[in-house]
């Protein structure tokens, strides 16, 4: 009873900051990039808890339950993403745009701008769809099944839904410095908790070591391919995370933008790192526990998922687990008011302005938000039903964006030669290969024989999905660049510069 009381109040503390901010909204830029005057601190503190959400609290979790140590590839991936947006953070500040979209239709065409909203319209969702998924878990544990993980995920999407139409950026870049601070000391404390009750460290090793040797090994028993496919997702979409430019332009400064970036690093690295051991830790406590496990040994990935909340609920003091388990709610809402305040941002001003409310006062845009969230909410959760674990909804979405957008937005700042075209046709490229496989998945996903085509079998493993996505839209991008004219310097002037 004492973890409900205490998530519940933590969430309502949430909500009364995002009642007051809600009453500061004055313009489309407070709704929208909170006015451009966020400091460095809250700045960071967003960063950070816009990367660790459902898919690190779930999907992080799983892998390192039937892969070890190994995982970290999966989070490195990010980390190095960090460091190149960290070149680029300023310059996108001093662009000042609203959205990536407004960066692909500055440096591209508006076509590009179109095709770049679809493709976040779509993964978006889905990264939405799974902080529902994850909060229909987590509420699940928190009532001890009193509550279905079905209910659970309709009450988690309201609530995330009321956050973000209460009071937009504002609101999340407010509440995020609660949820980062909560998040950073949960994982601090809630490791050597988790450690002592398995008995130690010569313990916790022994038991991982003759229960899955590989996986206190970097690689795993994984190939170097493995490494690629698992990585890649994550570096793509951090290079072209919407959210991300989103809250750049929030920065009170173009200087800060850049310093936020690399605090950050430091924090994702941290937390991620912690969230890792604290899931190995976790696999040694429940090594023999049969809920973990089918009857043929492999392991159950959406149980396997839910790992770090079961060793909050079942494992830790009722302080140390409180903690944990509020924590677990932060993150849960603080990525779901991120994503879908940014999904609805491009549906409202690159389709709903552009092509139907061209005159539309400051206050009729920050209503017709409000709407969008509500709207692109309820289609996020109606998608969920599409995907079997968090990990699965991760890796497509994260390789939809990536895929798509990250080749086309790295060529703007660090290729003078990449055309309109080409830009355009990577962008396409990368979607419709994404979109292509998942449906091929769904297609012979029961199927006894599968399917090959030109070397890859279908249905095909979602850890490897970003090799052959990157590899068109890399090759579109530069093929297509290539056989059209120049670019003017006009084009890529203002994106690089020395």
């Amino acid at each position: 009873m004492i973890y409900t009381i205490v998530v519940l109040g933590y969430v309502l503390v949430l909500v009364g900051i995002a009642v007051y901010k809600s009453r500061t909204i004055k313009s489309a830029d407070d709704f929208i990039v909170a006015g451009r005057k966020v400091p460095v601190y809250l700045l960071i503190a967003t960063l950070v808890c816009t990367w660790i959400g459902s898919g690190s609290l779930f999907g992080t979790a799983g892998l390192t339950f039937r892969t070890g140590i190994s995982e970290l590839w999966f989070s490195a991936g990010a980390w190095v993403g960090i460091l190149v947006i960290y070149m680029i953070a300023a310059r996108v500040r001093r662009i000042a745009q609203y959205t990536l979209t407004d960066l692909l239709e500055k440096r591209y065409s508006q076509a590009a701008k179109v095709l770049g909203t679809i493709t976040i319209i779509i993964a978006y969702m889905v990264i939405a769809g799974y902080q529902f998924k994850g909060g229909g878990r987590f509420i699940a544990i928190l009532s001890e099944g009193a509550i279905s993980p079905e209910t659970g995920m309709l009450i988690a999407a309201a609530l995330i839904i009321g956050f973000t139409v209460l009071a937009g950026m504002v609101s999340i870049v407010s509440i995020d410095i609660f949820n980062g601070s909560v998040m950073l000391l949960a994982m601090i404390v809630t490791l050597p908790f988790a450690v002592a009750s398995h008995g130690g460290i010569d313990a916790v090793y022994t038991t991982i070591a003759q229960a899955q040797p590989s996986h206190l090994s970097l690689f795993g028993g994984h190939d170097f391919f493995w490494v690629v496919g698992i990585a890649l997702p994550t570096f793509l979409l951090l290079m072209s995370e919407s959210s991300m430019y989103q809250k750049f332009s929030s920065a009170d400064s173009a200087g800060n933008a850049r310093k936020a970036v690399l605090g950050m690093f430091a924090g994702v690295v941290l937390v991620e790192i912690l969230m890792m051991l604290i899931a190995l830790v976790g696999f040694a406590i429940y090594a023999d526990d049969p809920r973990f496990f089918f009857p043929d040994g492999s392991i159950n990935r959406a149980m396997a998922e839910e790992i770090i909340l079961r060793i909050g609920f079942e494992q830790l003091p009722v302080i140390v687990g409180s903690l944990l388990l509020a924590a677990g709610a932060a993150i849960i809402i603080s990525t779901g008011n991120t994503f879908l305040m940014v999904t609805s941002t491009n549906v409202t001003r690159d389709i709903f302005q552009a092509f139907f409310f061209r005159n539309a006062t400051p206050t009729q845009i920050v209503m017709l938000q409000r709407v969008t969230i509500v709207g692109i909410g309820v289609l996020a959760y109606l998608m969920m039903s599409q995907f079997e674990t968090i990990l699965e909804m991760a890796l497509i979405s994260y390789t939809m964006i990536g895929a798509s957008l990250a080749p086309a937005l790295l060529a703007a700042f660090f290729w003078k030669r990449v055309t309109r075209i080409g830009g355009l046709a990577s962008i396409a490229s990368g979607m419709l290969t994404v979109i292509g496989i998942t449906l091929m998945n769904t297609i012979y996903r029961d199927s006894e024989e599968g399917l090959e085509v030109l070397g890859f079998s279908f249905p095909m493993d979602t850890d490897y999905i970003a090799i052959p996505a990157v590899i068109v839209s890399v090759a579109t991008l530069v093929t297509v660049s290539l056989l059209t004219a120049k670019p003017d310097e006009s084009d890529w002037r203002e994106f690089i510069d020395a």
